[in-house]
Formats: structure tokens, sequence, C-alpha cells
């Protein structure tokens, strides 16, 4: 319910950007240029200065910046309590999810949600973990599901479920001789990584520091943005990926790729993270106490088939 100007103006003067803001808000830049405009002739006042290409808040939309946070944080609170009180599971849910849960485990979900609640309109912003974290909080998504665990100090993170990564390469590569494979072996072969940024890739660097051996030892021939490119530079025999078991069942079970355990096995949680504030709106709670449960279920046979 809060002005859509002022909704504009807080994202412009959090990002010190106009395109960074237009793309957050899902607008274009001059769209959000003429809302600017409109906000400082209503007020008659310069809210930006603009000056070599870039763009600072003068003094009163200093001031401003303070006013529209707890105006729209407010507002917020007002809707959510409102629509409490109704009963009614209804409105926009902005989402972000990494790559990975985007593409094969959160469809399904979405999915039965909607279908429980029809009057939901589900939005479904897909990057990086990185990105996804940094739209949650400047509070241009509701909340987002990551690879691993949060470290903003704003968001609050819960784990969904486990989720094991594996060494993938195609029948024909050496490692897939392998039953299992310690980290050290890798280093002897090329690799296919994950860009920087990504959940999956800070959860691997993690792991071999943890096992005694710099990310740096691996020799990287190419990196990659997301699970679908992984797969196909992997399965032209340019070299091996780690990746989550789920991300490959499909080409596994043609025969085109094989996936063999790690040793000691990888495993990483999969995370719900969201603003760390007093109230969300029943819809934000509903959808996450959901997605948890049914994240949970699908992942738990698989995971434990792969320790055992």
């Amino acid at each position: 319910m809060a002005d859509r100007r002022l909704q504009v103006f807080h994202a412009v003067a959090k990002h010190l950007s106009f395109t960074k803001a237009a793309e957050a808000l899902f607008m274009t830049q001059p769209a959000v240029t003429f809302q600017i405009r409109q906000l400082e002739e209503q007020f008659n006042t310069r809210l930006f200065d603009r000056a070599h290409g870039r763009i600072s808040l003068t003094p009163a939309g200093a001031m401003a910046f303070g006013y529209a946070e707890r105006i729209l944080a407010l507002s917020a609170e007002m809707e959510a309590r409102l629509r409490e009180m109704s009963g009614q599971i209804a409105g926009p849910l902005l989402i972000g999810a990494s790559t990975t849960i985007a593409d094969f485990l959160l469809p399904q979900v979405l999915g039965e949600f909607k279908s429980r609640h029809p009057a939901v309109l589900p939005r479904l912003f897909v990057a990086n973990s990185e990105a996804v974290q940094g739209r949650i909080a400047e509070r241009s998504l509701d909340l987002g599901f990551i690879e691993g665990d949060s470290h903003l100090p704003s968001l609050v993170g819960e784990v969904c479920c486990e989720d094991e990564l594996q060494v993938v390469c195609v029948p024909s590569h050496p490692l897939a001789r392998h039953k299992s494979i310690a980290p050290k072996a890798l280093t002897e072969h090329a690799y296919v990584s994950r860009e920087p940024g990504s959940g999956t890739r800070q959860v691997i660097d993690h792991y071999l520091e943890k096992q005694g051996l710099a990310p740096a030892a691996l020799n990287v021939v190419m990196e990659a943005g997301s699970p679908e490119a992984l797969k196909g530079l992997v399965a032209t025999g340019l070299g091996f990926a780690i990746m989550s078991r789920a991300t490959v069942a499909k080409e596994v079970r043609l025969g085109q790729l094989v996936r063999v355990p790690l040793a000691p096995p990888l495993i990483r949680n999969l995370s719900v993270v969201y603003p760390r504030e007093r109230i969300h709106s029943g819809l934000v709670t509903r959808f996450i106490d959901f997605a948890k449960e049914r994240l949970g279920n699908a992942r738990a046979p698989e995971t434990a088939a792969a320790r055992r």
C-alpha cells in the first residue's frame, strides 16, 4: 500500500544506482528515473546529486531515506496484520532461489503450494546464492533458498534439508572407475568449476580446505554459471565437476554421466533465508513451513541411501 514513488526512491537510495534499482524492482530504468523526478517535484527539492556518472544522497535525500525505511516497514506490517485477521492466504510472493534449487527442487513445491492457494501469485528470481541474499537484504524479495548457510547479519537462515555433492564425469573418464574418491586424487585431472559467488563453489572450497587441500590446487579449465552449463561441459569430456546428486539424476539414468561419492562424503545444507524482523505475513510464514516440510521429505530418502 506504500506509495510506489517511495518504494522506488528507497531502492535507488539503497543501491545508489538507477540501473540496480530498476533490476531489483523489475522496472525499466526510464520508469525509475520518472518516479524519482516526480517525487523531487512534489517536495520541490533534489534528493540525489548526480555527477561524473555517480549519484549520492543530498541532505534532504538522506533525511527522506530514513523516513522511507520506517514508512515501508510499517506499511508491510499493516498489510501482514490485516491479511492475518481476515484469514486470507493471497497476494504476491517474491521468492529467490539459487540455480540448483530453482531448477531441480523448487518447481514441485511451488506447484503444490499454488494449487492449494490459487490466490497466491509467486514470482521466482533465480541467481547464485550471493545475489539471492542481496535481494532479500534489500527487501526486494520476501525469502530465498540458498546452498549452504547465510552469513548476512540482517537475515535469518533455517536448514531445509541436506544434499550430497559428488564427482560427476563421463563414463570413459578415469575417475568413473572409482567407488569413492579422496580429494587429493582430484588434482590430477581437469576440473570444471562453478563461478565465484555460487553457493555450491563456496561449499566445495570449504570442504577441500577441511581436507587439507587448497581449492587453488585443482586444475580449473573452465567456470560455468549454472548446473545445466556445467553438465554440458562435463558431457563433452572436458573434465570432471562436483555437483549435487539431484542435478544429474536423469543423465546418470541414461548412462550419459557417472557420479562418484567423495571420501569423506560432501554433505551440505540447503537453507531458507528471510529478513530478520519482528513480523512476517501469514503467507510468507505458511510458505516457509510448507517448503521446509516438502523439501525435507523429498531429500531425506535420497541422502540416506547415498550414505549407505
